[in-house]
């Protein structure tokens, strides 16, 4: 049963009349024609990122309705902020998506590696093959790339420091300044590795940024806590609590207001000041439950009002108000204090416990907790000359610290500029000789749509597309690790040259890019639904005409 809205032209015709079997609006498009759109929908998509690939790839700008400004070449982000409508296309962006959230970096390579998949499909589609016979041969090429790039692949030892940051470091070139990239490598490792608990590494909720715009890059740091751009409220209260126990109140802590207006008589100023007291004592009296837990430290998400924090620095707790959900939830997974939503229900259970919390400076709304029970839990706090800056190097940083992660949970890393995807379609050529029938041409495509990596590379760095081809193909033959130097301008041993990926990364783009090509070339019929507008209302019948009694 089609769904509502969607359908099939006609079904033929009956005495002569056709029969429609759904809305005749129905955008409907058959056979080649709907292969054809698709693939050309990949192919461009592939085409808007493609020149950001590499170490030399450019960066794109998006500016939004807002008019705000987002200059990146991460093809995630790209991706993720263009309004992209046609539905093909919104499949390949989900592969960005997806080797996103497995692998943490290659993004890129993924989507350009899906656009090269569908452009050769289209050329075998030209001479007569049919889809099925493509997309087995792509599933049959897709899973001996796996098998090549595992063999290939190096262990590699999670105390090998030295071989971690390379790592880091290949993800962070070109996506941040590369003067400062060693630098930013080794926060990288040092931030990965102290969040280390029995094997894992919980980058989303144990590793915090920070940005400060007008700063120097070599002044970004890892500190072993969370920074909180908020002060304490009263200066009379102790710059720094040890010991803390801390609250964390999710409400305002101010005298309630009542939700529906109403009126309360009074006889005389002495009754309106008793009013006033009860108010202020049963306010008090609230804020007492807090204070009989123990806490000495009050994070709230909503205002802390100004008698609130007066009441609060008679009994010396710090107090921080208007703090971010997100840094609400941080503080809640590392100090372990629970959420309040009710100060009436507040127990010493709720509360979290750190070794200090402090505001280093009478002058920087910052505060500072460090030393935690149940986490260990990082800032990196990111220094720039812009704002802009600091936002492209926080977005550096997460790819940097997913393939750190990757490589230290899987402990498998592959050369990179290129050299592994050479490797994978020199392999898949032998391969395809291997195979009968006309899957072998479909094998065949696959490895030349691999080659599309490295030549996407060097014609990004300014080289010779062709040349440099040709004489990857010519070296890989005799040094596996061979592959585009983008600074000499030569095919060198990328292990020596420490341009390291980990094998993650590399694998997750094949599977994601060969799984949606074959996704695409099973669709010979596209049904899409004509956008329909508002129906227009008849002036009378509008709701400023009428009197309402």
């Amino acid at each position: 049963m089609a769904q509502q809205g969607m359908s099939v032209q006609m079904a033929g015709q009956y005495g002569g009349q056709p029969v429609y079997i759904i809305s005749p609006t129905t955008e409907h498009i058959q056979g080649k024609d709907a292969l054809s759109m698709n693939i050309n929908a990949a192919k461009a998509v592939a085409k808007l990122v493609r020149s950001t690939l590499g170490p030399k790839g450019m960066d794109k700008m998006l500016v939004n309705i807002l008019g705000d400004i987002v200059l990146t070449n991460d093809g995630a982000t790209i991706l993720r902020e263009m309004e992209i409508e046609h539905p093909t296309a919104k499949m390949i962006v989900e592969v960005a998506k997806t080797q996103e959230d497995i692998a943490g970096d290659g993004t890129t390579s993924a989507v350009v590696i899906a656009g090269s998949l569908m452009d050769k499909a289209g050329e075998l589609l030209e001479k007569g093959f049919h889809p099925a016979v493509i997309f087995k041969g792509y599933n049959l090429a897709a899973q001996k790339a796996i098998e090549i790039l595992e063999e290939f692949a190096t262990n590699v030892d999670k105390d090998d420091r030295k071989t971690l940051e390379k790592i880091a470091e290949t993800s962070i070139t070109g996506k941040a300044t590369e003067t400062s990239s060693d630098h930013l490598a080794k926060i990288c490792v040092d931030a990965v590795l102290a969040i280390e608990e029995n094997g894992k590494y919980n980058i989303d909720d144990k590793i915090v940024f920070r940005k400060e715009a007008g700063g120097k890059i070599s002044d970004t740091k890892v500190i072993h806590g969370i920074y909180i751009n908020k002060y304490r409220l009263h200066p009379n209260t102790p710059a720094k609590v040890e010991n803390a126990k801390i609250a964390l109140l999710d409400m305002p802590i101010e005298i309630a207001k009542t939700t529906t207006k109403s009126k309360i008589q009074l006889g005389s100023i002495d009754e309106m000041f008793a009013y006033k007291d009860q108010e202020t004592a049963n306010f008090h009296k609230m804020l007492d439950k807090v204070i009989a837990t123990g806490a000495n430290v009050v994070f709230s998400s909503k205002n802390i009002d100004d008698s609130a924090v007066h009441y609060f620095m008679k009994h010396n707790i710090y107090t921080c108000r208007r703090l971010k959900d997100e840094d609400m939830t941080v503080l809640s997974l590392s100090t372990g204090a629970n959420l309040v939503r009710n100060m009436n229900d507040i127990t010493a259970k709720d509360l979290g416990y750190a070794e200090v919390v402090e505001q280093e400076s009478e002058y920087e709304e910052k505060t500072l907790i460090t030393g935690f029970k149940k986490s260990n839990t990082v800032t990196i706090f990111i220094k720039a000359g812009s704002e802009h800056l600091a936002d492209n190097i926080e977005r550096a940083f997460d790819d940097a610290l997913n393939v750190v992660k990757s490589v230290l949970e899987d402990r498998t890393i592959v050369p990179g500029g290129g050299a592994s995807e050479m490797q994978v379609a020199n392999g898949l050529r032998s391969y395809a000789s291997t195979i009968d029938g006309r899957e072998q041409l479909a094998i065949r495509a696959f490895a030349d749509a691999m080659e599309e990596i490295p030549k996407a590379i060097a014609e990004n760095a300014g080289l010779d597309k062709i040349d440099m081809l040709s004489q990857l193909r010519a070296e890989s033959g005799k040094n596996k690790n061979s592959g585009i130097n983008v600074c000499s301008g030569k095919i060198e041993d990328m292990m020596e040259n420490s341009v390291i990926d980990p094998l993650r990364v590399k694998i997750q783009a094949i599977k994601s890019a060969s799984e949606v090509s074959s996704m695409i070339l099973r669709v010979d019929d596209m049904l899409r639904a004509q956008e329909k507008d508002m129906q227009d209302v008849d002036p009378a019948h509008n709701i400023h005409n009428y009197n309402m009694g």
